[in-house]
């Protein structure tokens, strides 16, 4: 492997870990934050994907459509969370797969009907195309290392919020002890409302920020999702920190990962053979190593410690 291919595998690596730190951050905060397991949330990205499109579509600029998208995502979230996903918090697990999977089919149906079951696509925006000379030899587009860019923006700023903010620290609170800060006047229910809804708009905005990168289909946020899960697992659940650790990791593990045992297979196999086994066992690493992380550290890499950290 050629020096500047490792490095394009490490930025790709670097931009697909913060797009799955976008996801798994709302994933861990609704979970850890609210016990409620959410398996719509993939669906959020894939909602964020097709808002991007229908709004670049009216607005004919990127940069228009991406605050209308985001309040939208955020709107969308903030419904579901008022008709379906509030009656929900104190049933048993099972109850809130079953409905969260019911909205999967639902949303996923909603889509082909809105948009046709056709991949779609956008064009990266006009002010963030060509490429930067990062080495003699490596130019890497600009709007992926935009993203990577946004990506760790929001992430620091998300960490900051949840640790040193009132916000956050009642997030934290209600995290643990939600009886007592409802006894301190705080409205425990319009809190949780208020975690849902950033997390669905995280969520969101992945998909946003991914359209113009990966097609935009029907269930597009299925497969996601379970990498999302993976990632909160390995990080440690209701853990920002954990969750940022993890995704950046599980980013490079399947990019590097592909490449790597592809050149490893080939030692073995022929090319044709070698290219399908590769990207298979890269992605049996990422669960292998989430086996592992449950043997050794069942509470992850960086438990939250009762408290989102």
């Amino acid at each position: 492997m050629s020096l500047t291919l490792f490095l394009i595998l490490c930025l790709n690596g670097l931009q697909y870990g913060l797009l799955l730190f976008l996801i798994a951050a709302g994933l861990t905060l609704v979970f850890g934050v609210m016990g409620f397991i959410n398996l719509a949330h993939g669906v959020q990205y894939m909602v964020g994907a097709y808002l991007i499109f229908a709004f670049t579509g009216l607005t004919g600029s990127f940069a228009l459509a991406l605050p209308l998208s985001l309040l939208a995502a955020l709107a969308i979230g903030l419904l579901l969370e008022y008709a379906v996903f509030r009656h929900l918090y104190a049933r048993p697990h099972l109850d809130q797969v079953l409905a969260t999977f019911g909205i999967i089919i639902f949303l996923n149906e909603l889509a082909k009907v809105l948009f046709g079951p056709t991949t779609l696509s956008i064009e990266t925006p006009a002010f963030l195309s060509g490429a930067i000379q990062l080495t003699e030899q490596l130019r890497y587009p600009v709007y992926r290392l935009a993203t990577i860019g946004v990506g760790l923006a929001v992430a620091i700023g998300l960490f900051a919020t949840i640790s040193y903010t009132r916000i956050g620290m009642l997030v934290r609170a209600g995290s643990t002890t939600p009886e007592m800060v409802a006894a301190l006047g705080v409205n425990v229910t319009q809190l949780f409302r208020v975690v849902f809804g950033v997390g669905a708009m995280l969520a969101g905005f992945a998909g946003i920020i991914a359209a113009p990168i990966f097609a935009i289909e029907p269930g597009m946020g299925d497969n996601i999702l379970i990498i999302a899960f993976v990632v909160i697992i390995i990080g440690g659940v209701g853990s920002i920190g954990g969750a940022f650790v993890a995704a950046i990791l599980v980013g490079l593990i399947d990019t590097l990962g592909r490449s790597v045992a592809t050149d490893l297979m080939s030692l073995f196999f022929g090319p044709s053979m070698a290219n399908q086994v590769g990207p298979a066992l890269a992605s049996m690493l990422i669960y292998i190593l989430m086996a592992a992380i449950l043997v050794f550290r069942p509470k992850g890499l960086l438990p939250a410690k009762g408290v989102v950290a």
